[in-house]
């Protein structure tokens, strides 16, 4: 009995190791941990908002922005009013958060159908998430479903002249990054993207929840631990901090007077708000049209990440603030 219980006790302490250690040698476990609590929560959010979306909405799944690649999907919503009274609507293009290591575009669906039905064509794209993919694939996916859309946008019901790139967390860095490839040629240069459209088709973005910078990430704590995680995953490297390539993903260093108006929102409760406030920070500098939807500090409920996909009140008034947004966007287009 002894020895069964010395064989068992060293078995137990061999694979706590081999845990340790794979937890230390690679970002897979814990990004695998991270990600199944991730989809989980986003698909019971994406529920939550199914009592929201209004009647008529139209769907067409499932297309294949690029034939090469096995993950570039994406889904198209409008709403069937919106199309009779006007042939071509404004595209506004959503890229999925997710921490750049989880999610699909299925988990926006209800909330794109919802903006979907304020008059535009809300496209939700797939790409391909860390670490079965690195940086920068994402943004040249998105570049790529661009260039897709503007040149089929009958199949859209798509006004190609009128482009508002959307995200959400992993998805506004990724969003915003695009924006930054499409307006400054030095910047698709050094990143090596090909712009999907030209600057003059890229009218706004919209940006709830992302991260801008990852110079001087604070990676204290369990939320530190999990920015390691998903910087690893996504650069395929451990410690950024001598990666000149991987630095081109901190879109604040390279903004310029090209970038589009922005509006940008996030919870006062939630840790990735400094970065919103940064980007906010960075554009006002070089004179970039901004609307900024940020709480006090002492705001009750606290608002965290992604706090605009609980239609509560303050859910409810971060769509009303982005669909103002978006007029102004089109009656300045109108001009």
């Amino acid at each position: 009995m002894k020895k069964i219980v010395k064989l068992a006790l060293i078995s137990i302490l061999v694979l706590a190791g081999i845990i340790f250690l794979s937890f230390k040698l690679s970002p897979y476990p814990s990004v695998w941990m991270i990600r199944n609590a991730f989809n989980k929560e986003a698909v019971r959010v994406n529920m939550e908002l199914e009592k929201h979306v209004p009647d008529q909405i139209e769907t067409i799944s499932n297309i294949h922005y690029d034939e090469k690649d096995p993950d570039a999907f994406m889904d198209a919503y409008f709403h069937r009013d919106s199309v009779k009274a006007k042939a071509k609507l404004p595209v506004i293009v959503w890229t999925h958060g997710g921490g750049l290591i989880s999610g699909d575009k299925t988990q926006v669906a209800n909330y794109c159908k919802i903006l979907a039905a304020k008059g535009y064509v809300v496209i939700s794209i797939d790409y391909t998430v860390a670490p079965e993919a690195k940086y920068p694939t994402p943004i040249q996916q998105l570049n790529r479903a661009l260039a897709y859309i503007s040149s089929n946008g009958d199949t859209f019901h798509a006004d190609t002249t009128f482009f508002v790139l959307a995200g959400d967390s992993g998805g506004s860095m990724i969003s915003a990054a695009a924006a930054n490839v499409i307006t400054s040629p030095s910047y698709a240069e050094m990143t090596r993207i090909k712009p999907g459209l030209t600057l003059q088709q890229l009218k706004g973005l919209l940006l709830y929840c992302g991260i801008y910078e990852i110079d001087n990430l604070n990676t204290e704590g369990a939320f530190g631990s999990f920015l390691k995680s998903v910087t690893w995953a996504y650069f395929d490297t451990k410690d950024i901090s001598n990666n000149a390539y991987a630095k081109t993903a901190s879109v604040t260093n390279y903004l310029t007077t090209a970038f589009p108006p922005t509006f940008i929102s996030a919870g006062n409760n939630d840790p990735l708000l400094p970065q919103s406030k940064l980007l906010a920070d960075r554009l006002s500098v070089v004179n970039i049209s901004i609307d900024t939807l940020f709480f006090p500090e002492n705001h009750e409920p606290a608002l965290g990440h992604e706090y605009q996909f609980t239609f509560d009140d303050s859910g409810k008034f971060a769509l009303e603030r982005s669909i103002k947004f978006l007029k102004q966007l089109s009656n300045e287009n109108q001009r």
